[in-house]
């Protein structure tokens, strides 16, 4: 029973906590505006910067409380979302940075880490007509701080850290974007470093890294679909799908990064989304009876919060 109730407390605790970016909605509209200069300013523009901060805090308590439960409980949830794009003639070249860092802390579990992620984007692209651009695509993903699987016993194992693992993908390719809501870019060569710097989690054979290497190399095609929809001026949707296919090991077995988030902004601070994501990586073997089997990780989360947003673009 005490695990249902705590069960129970932690999903109310991450439901008015847990506030995912209005980045997406926000970015792409300052994506697509118009910069504005001073009439006496002669120094052309070509860079559009900016961002979002979001912080949120919740904390309860109970004491004598009838239908149980952890008699505290902390939740802290960050995020730093960021791009530069720049526009010059032909040339594209855009940057993103999210930042994700959240813990929780409760009598009955105590503190721990239930968000950390770190996602850079650059992709350099010169346009060879209306609806196509070729160039060269750049991500870096991994964590900030150290992760651990707990056992029934509050033992608990490391599974990631900084650098452990880390994906970093480069990718020539070609956009094809038929309308501005919706682009995909395809690489059939690509490459894909796995990295693992922890001794402890190389030596193990962690995230597909051969045991006691450091790196591994991958060769493959790479595809990326994205979507974002502004139903109104308050409901976005965005999407993005990342896939993988290594020709060197079970080529059939495709690598998917989903991210879905609908926003739904209520005044200029607040803003009410929704957010699931879905990661199956063939070679993150850390489940099943004996932590050898690959499953699809599931992220569902539904959070309200505030948000002070940045740019260098004048409404």
């Amino acid at each position: 029973m005490k695990k249902y109730l705590f069960a129970c407390l932690l999903l109310t605790t991450v439901i008015m906590v847990h506030a995912q970016d209005e980045t997406v909605k926000q970015l792409q509209t300052d994506a697509n505006r118009t910069i504005t200069k001073d009439p006496n300013d002669t120094t052309v523009k070509t860079w559009k910067t900016g961002g979002v901060f979001n912080f949120n805090i919740a904390q309860g308590s109970l004491s004598n409380w009838a239908a149980g439960g952890d008699k505290f409980s902390l939740a802290l949830n960050s995020l730093l979302s960021t791009y530069a794009f720049y526009t010059k003639g032909k040339h594209h070249w855009d940057n993103t940075l999210d930042l994700n860092l959240a813990y929780l802390n409760t009598t009955s579990q105590g503190t721990r880490k239930n968000d950390d992620r770190i996602d850079l984007v650059s992709k350099y692209a010169y346009d060879l007509a209306k609806k196509w651009d070729v160039g060269l695509l750049f991500n870096f993903r991994s964590q900030m701080l150290k992760g651990f699987d707990y056992a029934d016993d509050n033992s608990k194992t490391l599974t990631s850290k900084f650098l452990s693992p880390a994906y970093v993908l480069l990718s020539p390719g070609v956009t094809y974007k038929p309308v501005p809501e919706f682009s995909i870019f395809l690489s059939p060569v690509t490459t894909r470093w796995t990295v693992v710097m922890d001794d402890s989690l190389s030596a193990r054979g962690a995230y597909g890294v051969d045991s006691s290497k450091h790196i591994k190399t991958e060769f493959g095609a790479f595809a990326t679909v994205n979507f974002f929809k502004e139903f109104s001026k308050t409901i976005s949707f965005k999407s993005r799908a990342d896939l993988y296919s290594n020709y060197l090991h079970n080529p059939q077995n495709i690598d998917v990064y989903w991210t879905n988030l609908l926003t739904m902004k209520l005044g200029r601070v607040f803003a009410i989304t929704y957010a699931l994501d879905l990661i199956y990586d063939d070679d993150v073997r850390l489940f099943g009876p004996n932590g050898d089997a690959a499953r699809p990780q599931i992220r569902s989360m539904l959070g309200i919060g505030l948000s002070y947003r940045f740019s260098n673009i004048k409404k």
